[in-house]
């Protein structure tokens, strides 16, 4: 085996790495998201993890986060809570970025 192959090797490997990190924080994101949301809606108890449970699984549906946003935004809106999209927005870049970190330092 070459050094050329050996290093696409490694390539290919740290990509997998990275993809499967960033699902794991997209889906730690959601849950924190859905965490949120809840407690804005009044949820309580198992309710709360019912409704994370929810986001985490609405991001199946489509690639990108446009699912995710259109759920818990609706359901805010819904529930007669007042936030904008930009308000969601901004948690869920909030969110990726404490579950990057939580995966990083191996939590």
């Amino acid at each position: 085996m070459t050094t050329f192959e050996n290093r696409e090797r490694g390539f290919e490997s740290k990509f997998a790495l990275d993809q499967e990190q960033e699902f794991k924080a997209a889906a730690r994101r959601n849950r924190m998201l859905g965490e949120w949301a809840a407690g804005l809606m009044g949820l309580q108890g198992d309710h709360v993890a019912e409704y994370a449970r929810a986001v985490v699984k609405s991001d199946l549906e489509l690639p990108g986060d446009d699912d995710v946003l259109r759920k818990v935004f609706e359901d805010l809106k819904g529930a007669g809570v007042t936030v904008t999209e930009g308000d969601v927005r901004n948690k869920m870049g909030e969110y990726l970025a404490v579950a990057r970190q939580q995966i990083k330092d191996g939590k």
